[in-house]
């Protein structure tokens, strides 16, 4: 099921009453949740059911063609072993997969509200009763182990990105420690499921490798037993050969991501930092040895998930306040009324009989301005107030109109 939230979804805290939606219901992320929010999953979630076809299909037919005939042909009941290690290392993967697909990768939960910014912007010229404009920065340094690293701003989740942390286009999330999004598993692999893809990858290596291997070994005794040569005996065996030519192309594209991932985690880096040469022309920060490296990825405790995907979506305490987002700009009052204007100008009180005086008052005025000598112009006034009415602020309906030429910084907008 897909949904927004309104408020990314932290950890937890009920709605009023408790009947509210559940965060899983309003997340505004692409994601697909199963069984009410216990399971997440990319929007590609369906390339799962390929993923998992690629798997079971070649190991029932090694355990119905090759694994089942080996059992008859091994002495002192070696053959079932093989059966059984067929079957709980097919199971074993599988369950990798979706530890991998079926969690959160990391991801942190979207601002309601753009941070508040730091300073002020000195270059934007602006009169003595006018408030300064205020700019959020796009980029912020942080220090780590010692060498400065470039933080981002991230518009759509209204949040300073960690550090390792990028948006996924995919998804539509943040996720920490981003390293890419598999679409083999449907699923963004990042801080908290690193460890399973990884695990995932290589168990599925060693399982090509251990049903080719038992491949040749089933030709081996066909040709063994009946004395032919090993062309014949493979032709006796077409499941056999189906399973070799289907192994040897599998293990090139698992054993050699088995094999790149493993470079990554022996130098402390992430698929996007490699393909982005990050630091090909200077230090990574994180890189503290092979080994250190190796013990953070497999001997580290798996942070928890910053969101609580069951949990009630907050009630804001005040209904007539509503976040919008600003593109990196904002002012310090973040609420707006519910009936103000949406370019951003500053709600005005209304005075109904106050507002009527002003208005005949211009439309008289504008009827003198607009009369010729001739007098032709004179019955336009009463026109021309509805007009004056309009440009003043309302509309024929009593609704506030803006002008768009101004900010509610009283400066021209664009700049």
């Amino acid at each position: 099921m897909n949904g927004a939230s309104s408020g990314g979804g932290g950890g937890g805290g009920a709605g009023a009453g408790g009947d509210g939606p559940l965060v899983y219901q309003r997340w505004k992320g692409n994601n697909v949740f199963v069984l009410q929010g216990r399971f997440i999953f990319g929007p590609d979630a369906r390339s799962l059911y390929v993923t998992m076809f690629l798997i079971i299909a070649p190991a029932s037919i090694f355990c119905l063609f090759v694994a089942k005939e080996l059992m008859n042909n091994f002495s002192y009941g070696l053959g079932l072993p093989v059966m059984i290690s067929a079957v709980v290392f097919t199971a074993y993967d599988l369950s990798l997969l979706l530890l991998t697909s079926g969690r959160d990768p990391g991801i942190i939960p979207r601002n309601a509200h753009p941070p508040e910014p730091e300073g002020l912007d000195g270059n934007a010229e602006v009169g003595s009763n006018q408030t300064p404009p205020m700019r959020l920065p796009r980029v912020k340094d942080v220090v780590v182990n010692g060498i400065t690293v470039k933080t981002k701003y991230c518009d759509t989740c209204m949040l300073y990105r960690p550090p390792r942390c990028s948006h996924c286009s995919i998804c539509n999330n943040c996720v920490e420690r981003f390293d890419h999004h598999c679409p083999w598993v449907g699923q963004c692999i990042g801080l908290r499921n690193y460890r399973f893809f990884y695990m995932f990858v290589f168990s599925t290596t060693l399982l090509c490798l251990y049903v080719f291997g038992f491949c040749w070994v089933y030709i081996v005794k066909i040709r063994n037993s009946e004395q032919i040569t090993i062309w014949k005996a493979m032709a006796k065996t077409p499941a056999s050969i189906a399973l070799l030519v289907y192994t040897f192309i599998a293990v090139w594209f698992v054993g050699g991501l088995s094999v790149f991932h493993l470079y990554l985690m022996s130098t402390n880096q992430t698929t996007y930092e490699n393909f982005r040469y990050r630091y090909d022309q200077r230090a990574n920060p994180y890189n503290r040895g092979v080994v250190e490296n190796i013990k953070d990825i497999f001997f580290s405790a798996i942070p928890a998930s910053k969101n609580n995907f069951r949990a009630r979506v907050p009630v804001p305490q005040e209904q007539g306040l509503r976040p919008r987002p600003t593109n990196g700009f904002m002012s310090p009052n973040m609420g707006r009324a519910v009936g103000d204007i949406e370019m951003g100008r500053k709600p005005v009180a209304w005075d109904e009989p106050r507002m009527a005086a002003d208005i005949g008052d211009l439309g008289a005025g504008l009827g003198n301005l607009l009369e010729d000598k001739d007098g032709r112009f004179r019955s336009a006034s009463p026109d021309l107030s509805r007009d004056a009415l309009a440009i003043g602020g309302l509309d024929d309906q009593g609704s506030s109109v803006m002008n768009p030429g101004r900010t509610s910084w009283g400066v021209e907008a664009g700049r």
